[in-house]
């Protein structure tokens, strides 16, 4: 039987939370394949990425992207294809979203089976060569142990030979690599912020400052609050905001605590270590303000539109 309890887990990743909780669409869900793989194609063939697809997608489905919950998501799919959500929809005719959206599928798909699942947000070497994209992947606890893939890539490629089971990456390598980690390795002095980012043909977006706010969403999906990668709360500041050295010194806080709560090392003192940051980090994200959403947070737009204030549904 399947070791279904994960280790070093401050919250129960198996319960599902109201970002991904599929909602009134619980039956299609629950007849979803439980594989990476699978369920991966099936979250592709709901979800296009809304600018990496290829094709011209059309204006009426563009603000398909702010639909920050799961059951919005799959209220959208419905409503143009009201069948099981394995059946081939039109590249043009599915909901526009992203990496968030694909591994928020997968992940509220999972939780469904009971299987604890996550999503980790980070950078990837894996897409344009030199470059590092911010990205969110799914981390699942399959088979004794947190085993991370990316759904939105459907076939290995050389620099990612196993999308359904990546192992962790290295700084300014091609592999996934947490936002905490990139953070500490630039205030190591052991990398260059300006490479990571939305994309190399995407001026303004990156950098420290967008390192610093990846963080921030880093923690909030961690413990539940899978938002959209365009909200705004807390110390998260504009694109081409200097980060202070005072918020600077904060964030070296929460970024060591992320770090050592992933520590997987072997023997029960490394357990401990991680399962007491675990707690830490938990404790700081439900008291500080900073980093915790409240009532409300401020969407932006990757369209350039106006930011509005959104309230969140409790």
């Amino acid at each position: 039987m399947e070791d279904r309890t994960p280790v070093n887990t401050a919250i129960d990743h198996a319960r599902h939370t109201p970002y991904a909780n599929p909602g009134r669409h619980a039956d299609l869900v629950a007849a979803l394949p439980a594989d990476p793989e699978s369920l991966s194609a099936v979250a592709r063939n709901v979800i296009v990425h809304y600018r990496a697809s290829g094709e011209q997608l059309p204006d009426s489905s563009r603000h398909d992207i702010d639909a920050r919950w799961l059951e919005s998501i799959l209220d959208l799919d419905q409503s143009r294809h009201p069948r099981p959500l394995d059946h081939p929809r039109a590249v043009t005719e599915r909901v526009q979203g992203c990496c968030r959206d694909h591994t928020l599928f997968c992940v509220g798909a999972l939780r469904s089976r009971g299987i604890p699942a996550r999503s980790r947000v980070g950078y990837v070497g894996y897409f344009v060569d030199g470059w590092h994209h911010d990205h969110v992947i799914v981390e699942a606890w399959l088979d004794g142990r947190w085993r991370r893939f990316d759904p939105e890539v459907a076939d290995p490629r050389p620099t990612l030979p196993s999308p359904m089971d990546i192992p962790r990456g290295e700084l300014g390598g091609t592999g996934f690599v947490t936002a905490a980690e990139v953070w500490i390795g630039f205030r190591r002095g052991e990398l260059d912020p300006s490479t990571y980012g939305v994309g190399p043909e995407v001026p303004g977006f990156r950098g420290e400052r967008f390192v610093f706010d990846e963080v921030i969403h880093e923690v909030a999906h961690r413990f539940g609050d899978e938002l959209l990668l365009w909200d705004g709360w807390g110390r998260i500041g504009e694109p081409d905001e200097p980060v202070s050295d005072e918020d600077a010194r904060w964030l070296d806080e929460i970024a060591q605590l992320l770090v050592a709560a992933d520590d997987i090392g072997t023997g029960a003192e490394v357990a401990e270590v991680a399962e007491v940051a675990e707690v830490a980090l938990l404790d700081r994200y439900r008291r500080d303000p900073g980093l915790h959403p409240g009532a409300a947070v401020m969407q932006a737009s990757p369209y350039g539109d106006p930011p509005v204030v959104v309230q969140l549904r409790r």
